[in-house]
């Protein structure tokens, strides 16, 4: 069963998709993360053009992480005041990242911008999640306990100014790195179509110090309204997000977080963080392949800033 894409301008399979978003959906859920990063590769492979994929794959991203960050608000682990403050920053970077997408699509540089962006990003974060959740595994079967941090002991992030208190997270710490982690993200959601999770939980888990047990919730909260903004941004300023497309991601992705969400519960934290970085570093892989590999089509024909 076929259905036409107005704004993609191709017939695709229905099932494909609903199939790309009920697995996305599923690992947004289970993982914490919106799933852009997934899902606008997976679009790409499908042949839809990149600027529809970035634009439509921020707006399935919403869906999915509604649907996590719910489920993670019933049982007490997402904090409001530590989502809004990262919020803050996500919106500015959103703006920011919108305007970067724009200038790039006028040079006629943006496919190959957002192929590299994601194989160095995807690349370098997948290695270091894997090196990281490999020890953390070696440790447990071998009874090995983690060096104890003393009271007090903090790394730079720590030391800087402009401190609030997280009554939920149960930290005190500076706005600053907190902001700025929120208008990376927001760029990236911009420029990539994701929402960014994949860089945030293991930034806020290790860098920030923030208990894991929140970080998921709060990551998803985040997540929802700059996807949010930047699917409306685009849609204004590009005219790139398909709403076909977009709705029978949505309704795939929303049912799939739900069963991700129970999955995830059900791994330990170490496990949870190998798979996401297997995960990772084959999207990243499989990238990199297309942009060396030659083409089967050495020449392609623009139409109103999509390529074919």
């Amino acid at each position: 069963m076929t259905v036409y894409l107005p704004i993609a301008e191709l017939s695709v399979n229905i099932f494909i998709i609903l199939g790309m978003g009920a697995a996305v959906g599923f690992l947004s859920g289970m993982f914490g993360v919106g799933g852009g990063f997934l899902i606008t590769p997976l679009l790409i492979f499908y042949n839809i053009p990149p600027v529809v994929a970035v634009a439509t794959g921020a707006n399935q991203v919403v869906a999915s992480s509604i649907s996590g960050a719910i489920t993670h608000f019933r049982r007490g682990t997402l904090d409001m005041k530590l989502g809004s403050v990262l919020l803050v920053g996500g919106l500015a970077g959103a703006t920011a990242g919108v305007w970067v997408f724009s200038w790039l699509r006028r040079l006629g540089q943006l496919d190959l911008f957002i192929s590299i962006l994601y194989v160095v990003l995807l690349g370098t974060i997948g290695a270091l999640m894997l090196q990281e959740s490999l020890r953390a595994m070696r440790r447990a079967r071998m009874n090995e306990q983690l060096p104890l941090r003393r009271p007090g002991q903090h790394n730079w992030v720590h030391r800087l100014p402009l401190k609030m208190r997280f009554k939920k997270s149960k930290i005190y710490l500076s706005a600053i790195p907190v902001v700025g982690l929120g208008f990376g993200i927001g760029v990236l959601t911009s420029i990539m179509g994701v929402g960014g999770g994949f860089i945030m939980v293991p930034a806020m888990i290790y860098l920030l110090r923030i208990p894991t047990n929140v970080v998921v919730g709060t990551s998803l909260f985040q997540i929802i309204f700059v996807t949010a903004y930047t699917t409306m941004v685009q849609a204004a300023t590009n005219y790139s997000v398909d709403i076909v497309l977009a709705t029978i991601l949505m309704v795939a992705g929303v049912i799939g977080a739900q069963y991700g969400v129970r999955v995830g519960q059900k791994l330990r934290g170490e496990q949870l963080r190998a798979l996401l970085a297997l995960l990772v570093l084959s999207v990243g892989i499989r990238l990199a392949i297309g942009l060396i590999v030659t083409p089967d089509d050495l020449y392609s024909v623009a139409v109103g800033g999509l390529s074919y």
